[in-house]
Order: C-alpha cells, then structure tokens, then sequence
C-alpha cells in the first residue's frame, strides 16, 4: 500500500473512512480480500511471500494499515515481513521485531482508539487526534500532493452524504500526475507521482475502501488490477464493530 488517507471520527456520521492503493510487484503472489479462514477473524487480502497483509479489519474492532516509508538505500533483505505486523495487531497480539523491520509507518484502531507508528527513524506510537490523515511512503501526513488527492477524495465523499464507494474507487484509479510538490521531499519520483500507478512490473495492485459508521456498522471493499491496469476482481464485505 503506497498511498492512503484516513479520516478518523472526523465526520458525524462515520467513525472511520479509508480509502488507499496498494503497489507492488505484479510477480509477487497475493489472495484478494476475504475473511481469512483461520479462525483469526482477520477481512484482509494476504500476502502470500510474506504471509501477512497490508491491511485490514476484524470484527473485534480492530484496524491496521501500514505502507512501506522509502529510504535512499532501499529495503534491506531478510529483515522481518512489515505485512507480520499488521497481522499481530489485527488479532491484538503485540507485535514482535519492529526495530528489524524495514522502515514504515503504520495506522492502528483498537478498543476505541486510533494510534500512529513508525520505526524511522526510531520507533514511535502516538494517539492519532481525530480528522483526516495521509499516508504515503514518506513521512506521516507530509503533504505529497499524491495524498492530498485521496483525503480530497474522501472528504468530497463524507460531505456528499453517499454511501456507495464508487466515486472513491473512481478517484483511486486516477493515473494523471498531481502538480509538482511545493517543496523537496514531498513527493516521490514522477513515476510514483500518480495515485495510481499503471506499470506492467510495479504498479498498482488493489484499491480498497472502508467505512465504519460510529454505530459500528461496517463495510469493506477492495478492487484489484492486472498488470495493464484492467480491474480483474472486486469483493465486498460487510462486518460489524462493538460499540462501546
């Protein structure tokens, strides 16, 4: 997942709102969005190199999204699976190694609370204060103009009063470059600039989308792509949080 936004209990009617991209290597295999079968309670895609996700929900009331934070010298190999992480959060066991990691940051809701964090450049957690979030591959909520879009997006959404995600979908394909950063190190290379990234070896594998209403009632649906950029698969779900 290279770009996201969240809006947190920032919306009378919804508690949480997400709506983000995945990209990745095409080669690298992955199960789309289901309930996992293992009795973990998990609704994510799973990756099937590293054996975890990149992001999902239970119906525990747990949410977790991490994406990858670019450093000049690139991931280092045989390093923990980030996707292992966001595993033990959603099934609430506490995560294990984050220093070994490759850098990322990362998105969590448990009991009630939402919370930031990072391993770069030193481990850190944080409440994360209610309104509208960015996630890139940068720092948390630098401005790249590329997330900008998405919390855009969502905020155009939670305004319109809709409920389908359709509009939201549509502005996750979007393929055209957002304007220039304002300053250096807002932004990735042009390549990465879009939100979505049409590339036939590393682009864009899956779009999703989350709304929990603040009643708990939830839905969650992902949209995956092939690598010519053709929409290949969509699965919805519907889960339920406690309220408290």
């Amino acid at each position: 997942m290279c770009v996201a936004a969240v809006a947190w209990n920032a919306h009378p009617d919804w508690l949480l709102v997400c709506a983000g991209n995945r990209d990745e290597f095409h080669a690298r295999p992955a199960v789309p969005l289901s309930r996992w079968s293992d009795g973990s309670g998990i609704i994510a895609g799973t990756d099937l190199t590293g054996g975890g996700t990149w992001l999902g929900v239970t119906e525990a009331g747990r949410f977790a999204l991490v994406t990858n934070y670019r450093v000049p010298e690139g991931p280092q190999p045989g390093r923990p699976s980030r996707g292992k992480l966001v595993t033990d959060l959603l099934t609430g066991r506490a995560p294990q190694n984050m220093e070994a990691m490759n850098p990322f940051n990362l998105v969590m809701v448990e009991n009630g609370t939402a919370s930031f964090l990072t391993n770069f450049p030193i481990l850190e957690r944080r409440a994360l204060s209610p309104g509208m979030h960015g996630l890139s591959n940068g720092g948390f909520d630098v401005p790249w103009p590329k997330t900008l879009e998405v919390q855009a997006a969502i905020e155009r959404w939670m305004a319109a009063g809709e409920d389908d995600f359709s509009s939201l979908l549509h502005a996750l394909r979007n393929e055209c470059p957002g304007p220039a950063p304002a300053h250096p190190g807002q932004g990735p290379e042009p390549r990465f600039a879009p939100v979505f990234i049409g590339d036939a070896v590393y682009g864009t594998r899956c779009s999703t989308v989350i709304a929990i209403r603040h009643d708990g009632t939830g839905r969650i649906v992902e949209r995956s792509y092939s690598e010519e950029g053709a929409a290949t698969y969509e699965h919805a779900t519907n889960f339920k949080w406690p309220v408290a």
